[in-house]
């Protein structure tokens, strides 16, 4: 037996990305504008490498120097 919400959540969500959607995004839109994507330069060309930067993809403070553990 399924549970009501798993039928009445994708019911009303695709109720609304048929019908409501094409109204409000408009209007979104004009409130939240995309911001533009600069362009690389000379300055995000260290971070194309992957030094410098975290697990996430940011860049981290400190050194980013890695230091090998094993030297006899």
């Amino acid at each position: 037996m399924v549970c009501i919400p798993c039928i009445v959540i994708p019911v009303l969500l695709w109720l609304f990305k048929k019908f409501l959607e094409p109204y409000i995004y408009p209007v979104v839109r004009r409130i939240w504008p995309k911001k533009s994507v600069q362009q690389g330069g000379e300055k995000d060309m260290g971070m194309a490498d992957g030094k410098g930067a975290g697990t996430n993809g940011l860049p981290t403070k400190g050194p980013t120097e890695v230091s090998d553990k094993k030297k006899d």
